[in-house]
């Protein structure tokens, strides 16, 4: 229960090391947007590949090679499906989900929160932590993509204002 022999360590050792390097290897190659936490699918990806690189270690049923060809499988598919998302709008859409507004210029938008699931206390904590003393200090407050919410100070010029894509529904 405690200890089973020398072997098992000395092979969580090798494997570990080894799929760790692979995974690295694979990684270099697929390019910085492989582990980015830009929406759900991308979450669901980055935690698929370290339940793989766990099963690698722990696992004796499941062999080096198995592994990497899980990691290639599973990097793979996130490369094909970003480069289908960046590429087609329609495909995007299925993909990604739309940064939602949910405070515009001194009021909250109800409708949207209630839907998106956020309460008027999570906005507020969003705006204490961007350091915001007062809501009339907020332009807008956003629901992003990967479910963080940003809050978004008023400022003199809006000339190149971030909210241009989004939506004003009440």
């Amino acid at each position: 229960m405690f200890f089973n022999g020398f072997e098992t360590i000395g092979r969580t050792l090798l494997v570990g090391f080894m799929a760790y390097i692979g995974l690295i290897l694979v990684l270099r190659i697929s390019g910085k947007r492989t582990l980015t936490k830009m929406n759900a699918f991308d979450l669901v990806v980055t935690v698929a590949i370290g339940s793989t690189l766990a099963t690698i270690l722990l696992s004796k049923d499941v062999a080096l090679a198995e592994g990497m060809t899980a990691f290639i499988l599973l990097i793979g598919m996130q490369y094909i499906i970003t480069w289908l998302s960046v590429r087609s709008d329609f495909f995007s859409s299925m993909i990604k989900s739309s940064p939602e507004l949910l405070y515009y210029n001194g009021i909250f938008l109800k409708k949207v929160m209630k839907k998106a699931r956020v309460l008027e206390e999570e906005v507020l904590q969003a705006a204490r932590s961007s350091g915001i003393y007062s809501m009339n200090d907020v332009e807008a407050v956003v629901l992003e993509t990967d479910g963080r919410i940003s809050v978004i100070k008023k400022s003199e010029e809006n000339e190149h204002t971030t909210l241009t894509n989004l939506k004003r529904d009440n």
